[in-house]
């Protein structure tokens, strides 16, 4: 499936600042780019690359001299989502687990999932598959947590959002994610482009390693599971923050579009006793 994505930062710049940036998609044998453009305002130099622990592309910026920071990226992206039937999806025990998702079944600095143990078991412990556990966490967060932007900021995590019961997209992804990782299964913070998201921004979900593979959720509901493209995953936000900034820059503009011809989304409906995975 083939989407287009413009994405666009201005800043003004305070004083001469360092920026760690990630708005790049990522490269996967289940999502490919091309097309692929990244500009600066002139006067500001940066480096692209990877980390050396994980897939997550980096953006190192410093902005120099330059008081008004423009920073654009557009690629074309094809992915290949795949939704599978719940019960064709075989558990696998912890003991089983690829090393890599070892890491997403630890409480984290916003996902403390340590705290939220006996309400998961309440709630979903007696669900069974852990997909249908992961489903009924999604469902569970959008029927009783409001999405209210400005409502939270950088320091809320999922215990805070689970008392006041409203946040944005970030805020129900690590609810979302403490929540399974009480229920010991493994989940990661997933940041992306969504197709014709109604309020266009760069978006925040969750997945869940079952049967050592990654499927995908959105608690807020506002993206279809086979329209997100990737741009990076980790533990909770700290490690898939779009802009981490050294300095002093303030954001004075942002725009986000990912837009395709041949998206057809897939409803709640339609997505019942089923699972997205994004990767093979």
């Amino acid at each position: 499936m083939p989407f287009n994505i413009q994405a666009e930062l201005r800043y003004q710049v305070l004083q001469p600042s360092t920026a760690l940036l990630s708005m790049h998609a990522l490269s996967t044998p289940n999502q490919t780019l091309s097309e692929e453009s990244f500009t600066v305002t002139k006067g500001a130099s940066c480096e692209i690359f990877p980390l050396e622990v994980g897939m997550n592309r980096y953006v190192r910026l410093e902005t120099g001299e330059v008081e008004d920071l423009l920073i654009t990226y557009s690629v074309k992206v094809d992915t290949h989502p795949d939704a599978r039937r719940i019960r064709d999806i075989d558990e696998v025990a912890v003991g089983e687990l690829d090393r890599e998702a070892l890491p997403y079944l630890f409480p984290s600095r916003y996902c403390q999932s340590d705290r939220l143990g006996r309400l998961a078991y309440q709630l979903f412990g007696d669900l069974g598959h852990p997909l249908k556990q992961a489903a009924a966490i999604s469902d569970w967060i959008y029927e009783n947590v409001q999405y209210v932007p400005g409502a939270t900021n950088s320091n809320t995590g999922a215990c805070e959002t689970l008392v006041e019961r409203a946040g944005v997209c970030r805020d129900f992804a690590h609810l979302g994610i403490a929540l399974c990782r009480a229920l010991s299964i493994p989940a990661r913070y997933f940041t992306g482009y969504a197709c014709d998201m109604e309020l266009p921004d760069f978006h925040a979900c969750f997945e869940v390693c079952v049967g050592n593979q990654w499927f995908i959720f959105d608690p807020t509901r506002l993206s279809a599971p086979n329209g997100l493209v990737r741009i990076a995953t980790g533990r909770d936000a700290a490690d898939a923050s779009l802009a981490t900034i050294f300095g002093s820059m303030r954001m004075t503009n942002m725009m986000v579009s990912c837009t395709s011809d041949d998206f057809d989304p897939l409803s709640h409906d339609e997505l019942k006793g089923r699972a997205v995975v994004l990767e093979p």
